[in-house]
């Protein structure tokens, strides 16, 4: 079976290239926007510097069974574009419907598109995770592109009968992970005294060994067609929790301190980062019982493990710099 892989030098592109290449039974394209140095030389790679709705994927989808797209316009830090939303669209909503559209004229069987939990809103309320059949509740341009992909493949399959399969992962950390999930592990690693000590909040994370599995089983999987998956990894924790497990496998200690939510939230208003504390203080649980039922799907790692081997990677990259 020959897979498509968009986005393929990026975090979680990289990553499925790397298992996919692993099993035999794959052949293996990736689309970079520039060609990678240390990518498993049993993929083929192909050059697609932009992503838009005149991008050409004629020869990169010839003979191709499964499209995996991940390559997406992420959040952009102090966006200085006059309207977030057309570019956002440009991208993740008008190129997504364009490859898939030329997808189907190339006889691709299946489109899996890795969306986000944005989709269904910011935060939950106490034991009600998301599910998949929740009404959307994007909040941001960036989830509001993703929501309209997923309108317009859904659609797709409707009148074509593509098979289109749709990932709403929540933070997806691991080995190599950037952003603000590495931030917090340097927080930690340089012992940084952090007055998240009594956050009694529940969130949902996605190692990316978890994720890529689910994605993987995806690709053959009958009853994975025209779905909507919710990914996590079965393992809701605080944001206080999260933070020691993160120092146990630093191998460091945690100095956190207790602070109350709203005096946090006044705090960090001041200072543009009231978004921030937000995130690390409110529930985000996602409910996975679809992808156990439908596909039979476990998460192979534990929420502990998981954030070992991240923590044993990052420890590695500092040692090296």
């Amino acid at each position: 079976m020959k897979v498509l892989v968009t986005g393929a030098s990026g975090f979680v592109g990289s990553a499925i290239v790397l298992k996919l290449c692993a099993d035999n039974r794959y052949q293996v394209s990736g689309s970079v926007r520039k060609m990678p140095e240390n990518q498993p030389t049993v993929a083929r790679f192909f050059k697609v510097p932009e992503i838009d709705a005149n991008t050409d994927w004629g020869s990169v989808l010839s003979g191709v069974d499964t499209v995996i797209h991940t390559a997406a316009r992420v959040h952009v830090l102090n966006d200085k574009a006059g309207d977030p939303l057309i570019q956002y669209r440009e991208v993740n909503v008008e190129g997504t419907l364009n490859l898939a559209r030329q997808a189907v004229s190339a006889n691709v069987k299946r489109f899996i598109f890795i969306s986000s939990v944005k989709v269904n809103g910011e935060s939950t309320l106490p034991g009600r995770p998301f599910t998949a059949e929740d009404h959307a509740d994007p909040g941001d341009p960036y989830s509001v592109s993703k929501w309209e992909a997923e309108v317009g493949l859904k659609q797709l399959a409707n009148e074509t009968g593509l098979e289109v399969v749709i990932i709403r992962p929540p933070l997806v950390y691991g080995p190599g992970v950037k952003a603000n999930f590495q931030r917090m592990m340097r927080w930690i690693s340089g012992g940084a005294p952090l007055p998240l000590g009594s956050i009694d909040n529940k969130r949902s994370l996605v190692g990316i060994d978890n994720l890529v599995d689910l994605i993987v089983t995806c690709i053959e999987h009958p009853a994975a067609a025209n779905q909507i998956f919710m990914v996590a990894d079965g393992q809701d924790c605080s944001t206080t929790e999260m933070l020691r497990a993160i120092g146990r496998a630093l191998g460091k200690p945690v100095r956190l301190y207790p602070c109350p939510v709203g005096l946090l939230l006044f705090l960090a208003s001041l200072v543009g980062k009231k978004a921030v504390v937000q995130r690390l203080t409110r529930n985000l649980q996602l409910d996975i019982s679809r992808a156990r039922s439908l596909l039979g799907w476990e998460p192979p790692v534990s929420l502990e493990d998981g954030l070992r081997r991240a923590a044993l990677d990052f420890i590695k990259r500092s040692s090296l710099s």
